[in-house]
């Protein structure tokens, strides 16, 4: 099944959320507008909102309320992309130029800034004061990722710990808020919105996971950006763990830095690839997925309930 025929009952909300996306970017400075544009028109899943519209239908749907808390979790996440683009160096994402390339750092920087802005202007039209609490303490811990993930290039012997703790605030705390924050709109009792939320942090966790093995087995073409870009930036992901197990292997890679370019790290990356760090990778991810089902499973059956537990477990199998 396609990703988007498991909600396509939302259908119609998700494009007027999109309407509202479009709308919320524009600025006076048509530099600032046309870059934020730049980036939306990029495409990509909008998981977040999605996450928000299916966790707000426990509760009391309202469409022209609930718009405003999508856009606010997907121009967070959308503000951190920019913001990660200039901390990796990055040139290409979702087969497009990053807006740092296209333009440079500088207002790269502040267009991340001005996305981040925006989210919290919209969402104090919300009057509910937990739904700001979450979403401003998902903000701080979005920006200490970012900065961990500053410290964490090149170092090579990092934990699982250390990795956990980066990829928690660097995906799974936004998917949890999607969720917790829909809800807490919508007026969904307690118990529920609390249950939400682990069921994103454990598919956040899945996500970010699955992503990293991707960029290692997945082409150019889907990704979106070379393969191994990761590794090439210094971010070490689950599978680079796993594999540094094998000494020999760790060898190769330690010896990877910035000047490392992409024809240099293609048979480390076969190394990688072959040394059963994917597979491992895999079963960790799985495990994180299984927790969320445990935890979805316990809300009421209905239709966001069925579509919430097939995206979780596309998330965990996809392929690209």
């Amino acid at each position: 099944m396609k990703f988007k025929a498991m909600y396509s009952f939302l259908e119609q909300d998700l494009n007027i959320v999109e309407r509202e996306l479009e709308k919320t970017i524009q600025s006076t400075d048509p530099l600032l507008s046309d870059a934020g544009l730049h980036l939306l028109q990029a495409g990509g899943k909008r998981i977040r909102p999605v996450f928000v519209l299916l966790s707000a239908m426990f509760g009391k749907y309202d469409i022209n309320t609930i718009k405003k808390v999508a856009v606010a979790l997907e121009l967070i996440h959308m503000a951190s992309l920019v913001h990660d683009d200039v901390i990796d160096d990055a040139e290409i994402r979702r087969g497009r130029e990053t807006i740092k390339a296209k333009w440079d750092n500088l207002i790269a920087m502040y267009t991340g800034d001005y996305l981040f802005a925006r989210s919290l202007q919209l969402i104090t039209e919300i009057e509910n004061p937990l739904a700001h609490q979450i979403l401003s303490k998902t903000i701080v811990e979005v920006c200490l990722g970012e900065i961990e993930q500053i410290k964490d290039k090149f170092h090579f012997e990092q934990t699982y710990k250390t990795y956990l703790k980066r990829i928690k605030r660097k995906t799974a705390l936004l998917i949890a808020a999607s969720c917790q924050v829909g809800a807490v709109c919508a007026e969904v009792p307690d118990e529920w919105h609390k249950k939400l939320y682990w069921f994103g942090y454990y598919v956040g966790l899945s996500f970010q996971i699955v992503d990293d093995i991707l960029d290692f087995t997945s082409t150019e073409k889907e990704l979106g950006k070379p393969v191994g870009s990761d590794l090439l930036q210094g971010n070490i992901t689950l599978p680079v763990l796993f594999a540094m197990k094998d000494p020999a292997i760790k060898q190769r890679i330690i010896q990877i830095n910035e000047n490392t370019t992409p024809e240099e790290i293609k048979p480390v990356i076969d190394d990688i690839k072959n040394s059963g760090a994917i597979e491992h990778s895999f079963e960790i991810s799985n495990r994180y997925l299984m927790k969320s089902l445990q935890f979805i499973d316990q809300l009421p059956k209905c239709k966001a309930r069925t579509a919430l537990m097939k995206i979780a477990k596309y998330i965990g199998k996809r392929k690209f």
